[in-house]
C-alpha cells in the first residue's frame, strides 16, 4: 500500500499529518507535484515532481495507483479516476469519495463549473478550519488501522 498526494494543491498541515503517519506506520508516502517539494527526510517519505501542465500530476498519480492505495486529494475527477483503479481516495477535509457518492460530485462540480462559466459569482470553499484538520486526521487513522 502507499498513500499518493496531489501535493501542489493540499494544505501544508495535511502533509504534516500525512509525513508523521508515513513515519509511524511505515507506509510510502509519495506526493506528486509540478514544482519542487520539500520533505522532511525518510525512507518512507518521497516526492515526485511531474511537468507543469493540466492534469499532468493528476495523470502520474492515475497511470502509477494500485487497488488498495490512498489518494488525497480535493480533485473530483482524480478520485473518480482512482476509484474506478480500485484505490481509496480522501480529500484534505477528511471527507472519504466512494462508489456511492462520486458521481453527485462529480455531478455537483459540473453544475458549479457552468454556473461560473456563466458569469454567476459561486464563491471559493470555506477556509480550512480546525474541524477540518481534526476530521482528516481522523479519516486517516481509521483507513490505516483498516487497511494495514
Amino acid at each position: 500500500m502507499r498513500i499518493w498526494v496531489d501535493a501542489d494543491a493540499a494544505p501544508r498541515v495535511i502533509k504534516e499529518i500525512l509525513y508523521r503517519a508515513a513515519e509511524r506506520t511505515g507506509i510510502e508516502l509519495v506526493l506528486v507535484a509540478n514544482q519542487p517539494l520539500q520533505t522532511p527526510p525518510s525512507r518512507h517519505i518521497r516526492s515526485v515532481q511531474v511537468a507543469a501542465g493540466f492534469d499532468v500530476a493528476d495523470n502520474y498519480i492515475v497511470q502509477q495507483v494500485a487497488p488498495g492505495d490512498l489518494v488525497v486529494t480535493a480533485d473530483i475527477p482524480l478520485a473518480a479516476e482512482v476509484l474506478e483503479k480500485g484505490a481509496a481516495a480522501l480529500n484534505p477535509r477528511g471527507e472519504r469519495y466512494t462508489e456511492d457518492n462520486i458521481r453527485q460530485r462529480l455531478n455537483m462540480r459540473d453544475f458549479m463549473d457552468t454556473l461560473r462559466a456563466s458569469g454567476v459569482h459561486t464563491g471559493g470553499p470555506a477556509a480550512f478550519s480546525q474541524q477540518d484538520r481534526q476530521a482528516f486526521a481522523n479519516q486517516l487513522d481509521r483507513y490505516l488501522a483498516r487497511h494495514r
